[in-house]
């Protein structure tokens, strides 16, 4: 008999709730930004809009339970249902048709956003071997992607349930105006980038 996709129980939470990163980024972060680029307002601040995540899954074109089995892990990654994503044409040289489940992905905002930036800086990054800090190669329009290899740093992943690694990318979509800007609020948010020796 199949065993039944296990249901990813979404937490409520409490009336009022705030989550911690919010509360940091409007009592330290908007003042410390606004000192360092000598903003005239607070709508010239940058902000974080939303964050992504998306998985692309390679061996979904020969069997679509690898992305559902991807998509339920992101969806307990990040506490909301990941969605799978479809291939938009044929492509002959990766036996690709049109329609075919390649990766899921999942957008977050608001609350589920900081509960996720502040696992990802508190728990998950730190769990990386040798870890030296993140690139810091931004878009050039303000926003920011960090590719993860191993998607084994989040504590939810049971690697005896589910022995395959593979990686993702999460981007980090800001109101900053420039690469500057957008690296000065991550790195507030306490994003670990690379140390430059100067």
């Amino acid at each position: 008999m199949a065993k039944k996709a296990e249901k990813v129980e979404v937490k409520a939470l409490p009336a009022g709730y705030v989550p911690t990163l919010k509360k940091v980024y409007k009592e330290e972060i908007v003042d410390k930004l606004t000192k360092q680029f000598g903003y005239t307002t607070v709508m010239q601040v940058p902000k974080l809009v939303k964050i992504t995540l998306n998985e692309g899954v390679g061996q979904g074109t020969q069997d679509r339970k690898v992305v559902e089995e991807a998509a339920e892990e992101l969806s307990l990654i990040t506490g909301q249902k990941a969605l799978i994503t479809n291939s938009r044409k044929d492509v002959s040289n990766f036996k690709l048709r049109k329609g075919m489940s390649i990766g899921t992905k999942v957008t977050l905002r608001d609350v589920k956003m900081y509960e996720f930036l502040e696992k990802l800086i508190r728990v998950a990054l730190p769990r990386i071997r040798d870890f030296n800090g993140i690139a810091e190669k931004m878009d050039g329009q303000g926003n920011y992607t960090l590719g993860l290899k191993e998607q084994i740093i989040f504590p939810e992943i049971d690697i005896d349930k589910n022995p395959r690694i593979h990686g993702l990318e999460i981007t980090f979509v800001t109101t900053a105006r420039t690469d500057e800007e957008c690296h000065a609020l991550l790195a507030a948010f306490g994003l670990p980038f690379k140390k430059h020796n100067k």
